[in-house]
């Protein structure tokens, strides 16, 4: 190789080491610094009003920006203590013999809703009761039933963005044939009683969507979404239809 074309090569190196360099400065300056993350905790809670039945609190946290934010939260006065849960759903099936099996709902006035609701009965716990007893108790006196419990669900949230209420989910069933459950007697004067049919829960909802003027509990209509999905039939698949 000639002194003309060492040169030339040694040029070539030197230029490309020198723009791997820029590069790699470039980049080291424009990486962006980790950014700081902390656990979201709370602060302090501040009472802003208190009723019979509920409060208001202002609460200051911190994010995980490390900022310090407020947010106004409303809280149950009724919570019992040892317990991180106010009350509970039911879902009740009703079973008779000869007839449909039904989901027991209630229809009541609400005040803050200006009109009546559609729900499934439901109640506070009192001090020094299970869910599983709350659940039995609530269903008798709003519905009249006498039922039993075959399941549970955890402590779940209801509105998370608003209050810190919780609730557990109770599953019951009721033998429609016992003297009991034939004639039940509502131990609330206010509560109407309502059946929906368990295999045609959504439809028969959407139906009395259009016949009232009531609102549904979502509790209720995402019960019904789901039995809808649990009883689709595989020829109503879309792929299937082609």
């Amino acid at each position: 190789m000639t002194l003309k074309a060492e040169t030339k090569l040694q040029v070539c190196y030197d230029l490309h080491t020198r723009w791997d360099f820029h590069c790699l400065i470039m980049k080291m300056s424009n990486t962006e610094q980790p950014k700081v993350t902390t656990e979201p905790h709370i602060v302090k809670e501040e009472v802003i009003a208190t009723g019979k039945w509920v409060k208001l609190e202002k609460t200051t946290y911190v994010d995980p920006a490390g900022t310090t934010r407020t947010w106004e939260t409303v809280k149950r006065t009724t919570r019992q203590t040892n317990t991180e849960v106010d009350g509970v759903g039911i879902i009740a099936l009703l079973k008779r013999t000869l007839h449909r099996d039904c989901v027991v709902l209630v229809k009541q006035f609400r005040p803050p809703m200006g009109c009546c609701s559609l729900e499934f009965p439901a109640g506070l716990i009192d001090e020094g009761e299970s869910a599983e007893a709350a659940a039995l108790r609530e269903l008798k006196e709003e519905t009249g039933y006498k039922g039993e419990v075959v399941g549970v669900t955890p402590v779940t949230c209801l509105d998370p963005g608003l209050s810190s209420c919780t609730t557990q989910i109770v599953l019951v069933n009721i033998n429609g044939d016992e003297m009991e459950n034939i004639n039940p007697t509502q131990q609330l004067e206010f509560v109407e009683v309502v059946l929906l049919p368990f295999d045609e829960f959504q439809t028969k909802l959407d139906e009395l969507l259009k016949k009232e003027k009531i609102v549904v509990d979502s509790k209720v209509y995402i019960f019904g979404m789901g039995m809808a999905q649990a009883f689709f039939k595989p020829r109503e698949l879309p792929v299937l239809k082609q």
